[in-house]
């Protein structure tokens, strides 16, 4: 398939790059950095939630007990 493509700076230096270590042509070297890329697992970073000491201990396992415990300190819920 003949196509035009306008690449980025970076993208277009990479193919340079490649065409010039390997001996390729531009669709050749535009070709392979795409296998590369769609050849790459997608990988989603687990959810880590950020927690942090706020000096008050509380045993939440009764969240009824805490909500009276807020309603006696007067702390809004």
């Amino acid at each position: 398939m003949r196509t035009t493509l306008t690449l980025q700076d970076d993208v277009a230096a990479a193919v340079d790059r490649l065409r010039r270590s390997e001996g390729i042509g531009v669709s050749e070297a535009v070709n392979r950095l795409v296998r590369e890329g769609l050849a790459k697992p997608k990988t989603v970073p687990p959810y880590e939630h950020d927690s942090y000491d706020m000096g008050q201990k509380l045993d939440v396992t009764n969240i009824g007990d805490v909500i009276g415990l807020l309603d006696e300190t007067g702390l809004p819920c």
